[in-house]
């Protein structure tokens, strides 16, 4: 059973950084996209960021310019550069791969935004 484990979740402060990270136990290229929803209290889960086997990736409007998506094809691990952080990114991170008629979900990653 393939699984995603996430990790670099915490505590930050406004305008602050953290590094989310994901690992893959099967193989990277079981899936044709790989990346990050998250899901804020009360709220429902919403995309986030995904990189693609041709290689570009895609990012929410709202983290285009703060938050960098990167892959080390290897290690079969993912990363979630975060930058410039704000209340509002304040959610449970949740790392999937999407593959033709499934999709495989992390644990989830709880990253706080306050001062």
């Amino acid at each position: 059973q393939v699984q995603l484990v996430e990790s670099g979740g915490g505590l930050v402060q406004p305008g602050g950084s953290l590094r989310l990270s994901c690992t893959i136990s099967g193989s990277f290229f079981r899936y044709n996209a790989i990346g990050w929803y998250r899901q804020a209290p009360g709220k429902q889960r919403e995309f986030v960021a995904a990189i693609f086997p041709t290689g570009p990736t895609d990012y929410a409007d709202g983290v285009k310019g703060r938050f960098t998506l990167s892959a080390d094809i290897e290690r079969n691990t993912v990363w979630l550069h975060m930058n410039s952080l704000k209340p509002e990114d304040t959610a449970v991170y949740y790392c999937y791969g999407r593959r033709d008629d499934s999709t495989d979900w992390g644990q989830g990653t709880q990253v706080t935004v306050s001062s």
